[in-house]
């Protein structure tokens, strides 16, 4: 009898290692394809690095060019460029900070750094869209000639290529690792590149068809264009921080999953928890079990939920289960299930009576 109770310890203990050596290679146990997560932040790193290169270049330019021509909008569009690239400088940094791995002070990572980062850069747009604003209302009440204007066109027009071109290209890294400050950057490069395209086309009405205030309104739509960027990742930065999740639907997706894939298990799924970090996200699932399950058991049940929902949603790069003794009300959900398992369904007459004539014609 103590060799049939040591068996079934060993085979339910190397259960347990197995479930925890599949874990530990799929990269679920405490950190979900770390390999990836460092991979999104070292592209991101480079560029950024020429963002800022880029961008610092683009605005001396432009912003030469606009003094040289008397030009609101050049200059406008060449702050516009130099505030990206200190911002572009901003998100780099916060990437360096994010790719430190947990240690005392932070037990969960540097991830909201990449969030923080991106709430602050939205913040500098805002304040360089109110100088940008009040310089080209200045100038609209005080219109004058623009010089050289085919010199400033074709800055402009250089200006948007590349700004597009880089930003395009910043926007595909961004969205395959999930990085909110670099989707930040790109959406501020995109909205560096539109800018000088109004630019162009402000210079372009104020010269040629003799409408000089459109190169003040010219700058004006630039610095409203920055605070519809802004406000996007201001909101989206701030509810990160804030620990809120917009996909309510997923609790109960995830609730679904959990009862059906265990179903025979004697288990309610009392609330599920979610939260964001940035590039990752995290969650916290409360069950009720049996309370006389054993701590084994518990456990083995646990690691099996986790390897469930990190197997079906990639994004959620640590999962907690925090099991709970059942409740009275529980209980009695649970021997509801329990009678409808053991039901067995008897056969109907007619069917009796058929198998009855199958036997007799053998």
């Amino acid at each position: 009898m103590d060799d049939v109770e040591d068996s079934k310890e060993n085979k339910s203990t190397d259960e347990l290692a197995d479930l925890k050596e599949n874990l530990i290679k799929s990269g679920i146990s405490t950190q979900q394809s770390p390999n990836l997560v460092e991979e999104g932040i070292i592209a991101g790193k480079k560029i950024a690095k020429t963002s800022v290169v880029t961008l610092l270049a683009i605005g001396i330019v432009e912003i030469i060019t606009g003094i040289l021509s008397g030009s609101v909008v050049a200059t406008a569009d060449g702050l516009d460029s130099i505030s990206d690239a200190a911002i572009s400088f901003i998100v780099l940094l916060g990437l360096r900070i994010a790719h430190k791995p947990a240690d005392k002070k932070f037990h969960f990572g540097y991830h909201k750094v990449e969030s923080f980062t991106a709430l602050i850069a939205a913040i500098g747009m805002i304040v360089i869209g109110l100088v940008i604003f009040y310089n080209s209302y200045q100038a609209l009440i005080h219109p004058h000639e623009i010089r050289h204007p085919y010199i400033v066109m074709a800055v402009l027009a250089g200006a948007s290529a590349l700004s597009l071109h880089r930003a395009f290209q910043m926007r595909i890294i961004a969205n395959k690792y999930n990085l909110l400050s670099l989707k930040t950057d790109a959406r501020n490069s995109i909205k560096d590149g539109s800018a000088s395209v109004i630019g162009f086309f402000s210079i372009l009405i104020a010269t040629q068809f003799g409408f000089v205030q459109m190169d003040a309104i010219g700058g004006m739509i630039i610095s409203c264009y920055i605070f519809s960027v802004s406000y996007l990742s201001l909101k989206k930065s701030s509810l990160i921080l804030v620990d809120s999740w917009q996909n309510p639907k997923l609790t109960v997706v995830i609730k679904n999953i959990i009862s059906e894939q265990f179903s025979d298990e004697k288990i309610v799924v009392r609330d599920v928890l979610l939260r964001s970090s940035g590039m990752i996200d995290q969650a916290e699932i409360h069950i009720a079990v049996d309370g006389k399950e054993s701590l084994e058991e518990v456990e083995m049940l646990s690691l099996k939920i986790q390897l469930v929902i990190s197997s079906q949603f990639p994004s959620i790069e640590r999962v907690l289960v925090i099991p709970h003794p059942y409740s009275a009300s529980e209980t009695r959900v649970t021997s509801r299930m329990d009678r409808f398992r053991n039901i067995k369904l008897k056969r109907p007459s007619y069917m009796n009576r058929n198998i009855k004539q199958d036997e007799n014609t053998k």
